[in-house]
């Protein structure tokens, strides 16, 4: 269960100002379930929970078993959201250390020959026990051309060729669009394995489409909790948006009261990945036309030794975003120690959880006191059924907060900007 707690936000605001932001939330609602927005061809990550495909599932399953079995890698090669969905499930809902499975490797998000040469390297290491280690290479991209995935793509696939000359046709799996594209080419000359990314998904929504699903499900996480508890939280908004709407309006009326950063943290390590996976859906969802509040991402408690002292007393310009966890499987507690050198003893017999929430409690209180309005979002436990929730509780909630600040939701203009100067400087036609 997911709960929204708008309360301390909504402090700063007077009735006037939230039942007028309120009125214009459920317009924008209307917008996104009519399909009379900007951007309305752009909302298939609707449609895919409205008509599940369980077909689907079973075949992402079945391969991510299969490689489950044979691979000690697993490369995901993709930028945005080609990756960073399934980055924050996967760092969320798996140990941080020694996970069972094939390790989950990133490339294509960057262009550092640095760390692509350091990856080579790292993969021509033997194993512990001298095998060569087994690589599958996962290239998500719609155009097939994007260039930091491209670049990478290319290197690697080079590799997994010289690596694996008997059967690199079958370790290389990609994802893109159902026609068209530089990876199709490729699809059709070796018989690569192909997943589809439906046409009317942008790759920030796509998260629940085999983009996502296929990486998650290699990482030994359990796709169809994750996606059927994102239809059930589907058809729970369907029937009940309140949560939704007063999030957007209360988000909205800071907006207008001159609010422009949103900071988003939480006190649990494990979802710095899902901070960055709301990073690119708000920023490149809302920043638009010169509207939209930037979205930072900060690590709770780390963070407030590093820009606690901002947050509290700096610019007023800023809300906070909570993401907290209710309950944990962790029972790590406090001894009391004889001499109590280090004065902690009274906190004997209490849990890491527990002093972690009254870490949060009182940085919320310190914070509100200090002037800035903060949304708690609350999940029960960390797991694939509140994950699932969590995804498309905040596509949803992004595509109403972006129509009530008139955006179209789901284009980018802006990132063609920067390339059409990048590509001109490197001399491309």
């Amino acid at each position: 269960m997911i709960e929204v707690d708008v309360s301390q936000a909504r402090s700063f605001l007077t009735d006037e100002e939230f039942e007028g932001a309120l009125e214009k939330a459920r317009v924008s609602l209307d917008a996104v379930i009519n399909k009379t927005g900007g951007g309305a061809e752009w909302l298939g990550w609707r449609d895919l929970l409205e008509d599940p495909n369980d077909a689907i599932l079973e075949q992402l399953d079945r391969l991510a078993n299969a490689i489950r079995e044979e691979a000690d890698v697993f490369i995901v090669c993709g930028i945005g959201g080609s990756y960073l969905g399934a980055r924050a499930v996967i760092d969320a809902l798996t140990p941080f250390f020694g996970n069972k499975g094939p390790e989950i490797l990133y490339a294509g998000n960057q262009m550092s020959g640095t760390y692509l040469e350091e990856l080579l390297k790292y993969l021509e290491e033997p194993n512990k026990d001298g095998e060569v280690k087994s690589v599958y290479l996962n290239v998500i991209s719609k155009s097939g051309t994007t260039l930091e995935t491209a670049l990478s793509f290319r290197v690697l696939r080079k590799w997994m060729y010289e690596r694996f000359p008997e059967d690199a046709d079958e370790r290389i799996i990609c994802t893109t669009s159902a026609k068209g594209g530089a990876l199709n080419q490729l699809i059709e000359e070796h018989g690569y394995q192909k997943f589809i990314i439906p046409d009317d998904v942008g790759g920030r929504f796509s998260v629940l489409t085999p983009v996502g699903l296929l990486p998650i499900a290699v990482a030994g996480i359990d796709i169809r909790t994750l996606f059927y508890e994102a239809v059930s939280k589907f058809e729970e908004l369907e029937k009940d948006p309140n949560s939704v709407l007063e999030y957007a309006a209360t988000k909205y009326a800071l907006y207008q009261k001159g609010k422009d950063l949103d900071l988003i943290t939480s006190f649990e390590p494990q979802l710095k990945s899902l901070g960055g996976w709301l990073q690119q859906l708000l920023g490149e969802s809302e920043g638009k036309e010169e509207r939209g509040m930037f979205p930072a991402v900060a690590s709770y408690s780390t963070d407030l030794h590093s820009l606690g002292q901002f947050v509290q007393q700096g610019t007023r310009n800023l809300m906070e975003t909570f993401i907290v966890v209710e309950s944990t499987s962790n029972k790590l507690t406090i001894e009391e120690i004889e001499g109590d050198h280090d004065g902690l003893n009274y906190l004997s017999g209490r849990s890491f959880h527990e002093i972690n929430h009254r870490a949060f409690e009182g940085t919320l209180k310190a914070h509100t006191s200090g002037g800035v309005p903060s949304i708690v979002v609350t999940l029960d436990k960390l797991n694939a059924q509140h994950i699932g929730e969590f995804i498309y509780f905040y596509e949803l909630f992004t595509a109403v907060y972006c129509y009530c600040l008139g955006v179209n939701p789901f284009n980018q203009p802006g990132v063609e900007d920067y390339k059409k100067e990048m590509y001109q400087l490197l001399g491309k036609n």
